[in-house]
């Protein structure tokens, strides 16, 4: 069984420069992993943050499971992402620096059938960064158009 879940935070790459990448695993608990898998899940406006020593995805929006009880999880809680210590240490450090964040860039669930969420170290870009990309979006696509 092939799974097709790739859910994309659309905003990210215009919004910020990404750096670094990673993958992390999350920590789900009852009916989240059976929204994810019908896709019910928003990647807009979550980003990640250190709470003490350990990373967590904040307001990354998981739909109720249709089917669910009343032990239905909460949409918008905050989920721990699951990394190796070195990976952890290497971004705090670069968070403590100055206009870096973390945001989550893509959700999907890999062969084993397990939630992974990839993370990006970002840099805010300026106003005149996002009209920059728009103009080489528009040119590229004259480009294909015409050839």
């Amino acid at each position: 069984m092939v799974n097709e879940i790739r859910i994309k935070n659309r905003k990210a790459s215009y919004q910020y420069f990404l750096e670094d990448r990673y993958v992390a695993g999350i920590q789900l608990t009852g009916t989240e992993i059976k929204s994810i898998r019908t896709g019910k899940v928003s990647l807009a406006d979550s980003y990640c943050a250190f709470k003490e020593e350990e990373l967590f995805v904040i307001s990354m929006h998981i739909a109720e499971y249709k089917m669910g009880t009343i032990y239905n999880h909460e949409p918008k809680r905050d989920r721990k992402l699951l990394l190796t210590k070195r990976e952890l240490k290497k971004l705090y450090i670069k968070v403590r620096e100055k206009g870096f964040t973390i945001i989550p860039t893509l959700l999907f669930i890999n062969e084993k059938g397990l939630a992974k969420l990839e993370i990006a170290l970002a840099k805010g870009k300026h106003y005149y960064d996002k009209r920059e990309d728009i103009k080489k979006k528009d040119i590229k696509r004259e480009i294909e158009r015409s050839g």
